[in-house]
């Protein structure tokens, strides 16, 4: 990723609602769901939403796909990858001792869906 890619990112991420946006989207994970969802779950007016939506399609972290008549948002996912890569690839480099285990990425645990 590139630094100004990176900036933008970090900025669209910069503000509380867009943030809790990203992270509903996040946890929904490819599917995305639509903005009168995502209205609803978060608690913002439509058009204030549209612009928080705008902002993070902007900034290359949120997709935007037709079907039908309906928009659907989800999170691209490789741009947040990317992100965090950016934010951690050189950890520890400069670092007067070894501090792998504080550089490791923390995997989240898969949850199983009950059936």
């Amino acid at each position: 990723m590139k630094t100004i890619d990176v900036v933008k990112a970090l900025s669209a991420l910069a503000q509380e609602s867009r943030l809790a946006v990203f992270r509903l989207l996040v946890k929904r994970g490819p599917e995305g769901f639509t903005p009168t969802v995502l209205a609803d779950k978060v608690g913002i007016a439509a058009p204030t939403l549209s612009f928080h939506l705008k902002e993070l399609e902007r900034a290359g972290l949120v997709a935007v796909r037709r079907e039908g008549r309906f928009l659907f948002y989800s999170t691209r996912f490789d741009r947040m990858k990317g992100l965090v890569s950016f934010l951690t690839d050189e950890c520890c480099s400069q670092a007067d001792e070894a501090c792998d285990a504080d550089c490791k990425p923390v995997v989240a645990q898969a949850r199983r869906r009950s059936a």
